[in-house]
């Protein structure tokens, strides 16, 4: 008809079943063309109407949906799928108690309760009411056992109440009913993986793959929990399973290098990094990994090539620029090791061994004025810290200040006597300064 223009007729339940099809396969501009004709032979169908609705909201129309369905409702108030639109369009506006109420006003009218089960849990979910979500999706598996999707959501559930053991009884409780869904011993595994009992995931894990022999993310999850047990070889063999299984990603090969890593074989750790940063150029954790395997070997010019990659995708990450700065001191890039660092505190990573790093590159290279602004920034966030007054006492001894680097030193000797020796490993020649022996000394035998 729509190829030639010619008109045939077909019945109503004809043109639903072609709607419905195409609403199945996503293809929702024929699926539109299909109710106008239905509606053009088939002006008083309810059904028809009932599905350019669906169209309708699901194309965001909602108010044209809104006035189609005010009519639908005059000729049939009770309708199943009146009291399910009404209640989606309530839920696109985020009126989620509104269509709650209408949810549960349609159960006395519904023969088949589970849809209304499903929306009026994932309604709950909307309003952060886990509690009664998941006793609404618990309906839904009372019903159908295969459920997954609810299945699923009760887990989650549990998973946004931090009852991580209540979802363990409740899986224990399906997996003995429908001992052969490897969904429900995946989910098993996961939760007793969140719970540190990582024997239990193990055995939870085999189950799945077991019923399943080609379920990638059983054996990802089970390789994950082998990482952990530290049988790195196994965890290699199933994660090798899933690249026979499905295309690669950047993923697996980032985890089998880092089990390679974890058994010292930086050979074939780097290999797999490299494949991992092949297979996606932008996953930062990919070149990471590279930077700290060849910053481990002492590699540093390499580590600091993939440590630039990494601050490319994402330079507001002041992890990667910590990386960057260890690297720079290695290489006696001093005056890039405190640019790298700045940027540390720029970003907001005022963690004192930041600061305390900055401040002795500063040091190093004579910036004296800027040294002492950035220990007296890490004085205010970190108040009775060894670290910062030896290091202050030093660079006031430097600026001639004797007074001030004096009470530092005293200051940091209350606090820490012992750490006294991190003058004489960064300023042998303040160390040897009379004064500062004397203060030692006296404090010493006091």
């Amino acid at each position: 008809m729509l190829k030639t223009n010619d008109v045939y007729f077909f019945d109503a339940t004809e043109f639903e079943d072609i709607v419905h099809h195409y609403l199945n396969i996503g293809k929702l501009s024929l699926a539109r063309k299909a109710v106008k004709l239905g509606l053009e032979q088939h002006p008083a169908s309810v059904i028809l109407k009932l599905l350019q609705v669906e169209i309708l909201v699901f194309e965001d129309n909602l108010d044209a949906a809104v006035k189609l369905l005010t009519e639908v409702e005059a000729v049939e108030p009770h309708n199943d799928e009146v009291y399910l639109q009404k209640a989606t369009i309530l839920s696109k506006n985020s009126k989620h108690k509104e269509a709650v109420s209408i949810l549960k006003e349609s159960l006395d009218y519904v023969e088949d309760p589970v849809d209304v089960w499903a929306m009026m849990g994932m309604e709950y979910m909307y309003l952060d009411d886990y509690e009664n979500a998941r006793l609404n999706f618990a309906k839904c598996i009372d019903v159908d056992y295969e459920d997954y999707s609810s299945l699923y959501n009760i887990v989650y559930c549990f998973e946004m109440q931090d009852k991580q053991e209540d979802a363990v009884r409740f899986l224990n409780s399906y997996v003995d009913k429908n001992p052969y869904s490897e969904v429900a011993w995946h989910q098993l595994g996961r939760q007793y993986f969140e719970l540190g009992k990582f024997n239990e995931a193990l055995r939870a894990f085999d189950y799945a793959v077991l019923i399943d022999d080609s379920f990638i993310g059983a054996y990802v999850e089970k390789a994950k929990t082998l990482e952990q047990l530290e049988n790195f070889e196994e965890a290699i063999e199933n994660y090798m399973v899933t690249l026979e299984l499905d295309d690669p990603t950047a993923f697996v090969y980032s985890r089998i290098g880092e089990c390679y890593e974890q058994q010292q074989n930086f050979e074939e750790a780097i290999k797999f990094y490299k494949k991992a940063v092949h297979e996606d150029p932008l996953l930062d954790r990919g070149w990471v990994l590279l930077t700290d395997a060849y910053y481990s070997l002492k590699n540093y010019h390499k580590a600091l090539y993939y440590g630039q990659k990494a601050v490319e995708i994402d330079d507001a990450n002041p992890v990667y620029w910590r990386k960057l700065a260890n690297i720079y001191i290695q290489l006696e890039l001093y005056e890039e090791a405190a640019n790298a660092l700045m940027h540390c505190v720029d970003l907001g990573d005022i963690d004192i061994d930041v600061y305390v790093a900055l401040a002795d590159v500063l040091l190093f290279l004579g910036n004296y004025d800027d040294a002492l602004s950035i220990l007296v920034k890490a004085k205010s966030t970190y108040k009775e810290f060894a670290e910062i007054e030896y290091r202050l006492c030093s660079v006031f001894m430097m600026i001639d200040k004797i007074e001030y680097g004096l009470l530092h030193l005293k200051n940091a000797l209350a606090i820490d006597y012992e750490y006294h020796h991190i003058i004489k490993d960064l300023y042998p020649v303040i160390f040897n300064n009379e004064l500062i022996q004397q203060t030692i000394l006296n404090w010493n035998s006091n």
